[in-house]
């Protein structure tokens, strides 16, 4: 079965004749015939009551003109339905997420839901390695991801950049500076979870220690925030440096300042070339709730809790 043997059928039905359905299709009249009766062939049913005066539908073609006049319905909404998604406005957007300043993600979901009110966005929560294998192999349209210069066969577009953090003991003699620089903190001990926990990161900071000249040594390993500034406060003296997720903690004999000479840019990561219409539609809204500043700030952290 064919929907042009659909679509003949029910101009035929509605026009009372072969002539006017023909004429309705702007085809020949032979071509109308034709197809009705393959269709009545392949139904192995009348549909239609044939004589040189009129042209009737038979009980089988009245019941199956209903059916006719549904399919043909479903195709032209599917056909529509595909237009909107080819120019962003419907479909689903997967994407790789992570907590933000301020809720900032869920007010750009927002955002993209008053752009395209019927795309609808599935989120999910992967390591940021993760998150990159799966927007290359296809199981997310795009992800966002921290401290993300380049990655191979991805484009990284940057979003916006969040300040950093330093902890450290709250009696030691930088803790009364209102702000802190890497090359201050060289000879003391720093707290970074392994590279594989968050590679991006850990290169940022790594990097940000080789410019400022410095090579601090290596520390207790970062676990968790609330773990390693309660490791900060009871052991002996070290350092970490963390961005924010959620309100600054406050821990007892720990000190948290500002890091003046280093940030972290938050990206999306998207498969290379021009990004289709709904990637389009997303990244307007980053864009725009990455204007409107991060708010209050709510929430737990993410890559590796708010850190290293």
């Amino acid at each position: 079965m064919e929907l042009r043997q659909l679509e003949y059928f029910v101009a035929v039905a509605e026009e009372g004749g072969f002539g006017r359905a023909a004429r309705r299709l702007n085809i020949v009249q032979s071509a109308v015939s034709q197809q009705v009766a393959r269709l009545e062939r392949e139904f192995s049913v009348r549909l239609l009551d044939r004589t040189t005066r009129h042209v009737r539908l038979t009980g089988a073609g009245e019941r199956l003109l209903a059916e006719a006049r549904l399919v043909l319905a479903a195709t032209q909404r599917m056909s529509r339905i595909a237009g909107d998604i080819a120019a962003g406005g419907d479909g689903v957007l997967r994407l790789g997420t992570l907590h933000a300043p301020g809720n900032r993600i869920y007010r750009a979901l927002n955002e993209l839901a008053t752009i395209a009110p019927r795309l609808q966005v599935r989120t999910r929560r992967l390591p940021p390695a993760e998150r990159l294998t799966a927007v290359r192999s296809g199981e997310l349209d795009a992800a966002l991801i921290r401290a993300l210069r380049s990655a191979a066969d991805l484009e990284v577009l940057e979003l916006w950049t969040d300040p950093l953090y330093v902890a450290l003991p709250a009696d030691h003699v930088l803790a009364g500076q209102p702000e802190l620089r890497l090359g201050q903190l060289g000879s003391l001990p720093l707290r970074l979870a392994g590279r594989d926990a968050n590679p991006p990161f850990q290169d940022l900071v790594t990097e940000g220690c080789r410019t400022a000249g410095i090579a601090p040594p290596t520390g207790p390993p970062f676990t968790t925030l609330q773990q390693t500034l309660t490791e900060i406060a009871e052991g002996p003296p070290s350092w970490t440096v963390f961005y924010e997720v959620a309100a600054l903690p406050t821990v007892h004999r720990v000190a948290i300042r500002p890091l003046a000479d280093l940030s972290v840019t938050t990206s999306l990561a998207v498969p290379p070339g021009p990004p289709r219409p709904a990637l389009r539609h997303l990244l307007d809204a980053l864009h725009r709730t990455a204007a409107s500043g991060t708010g209050s700030v709510t929430g737990t952290g993410d890559d590796s809790v708010a850190g290293p």
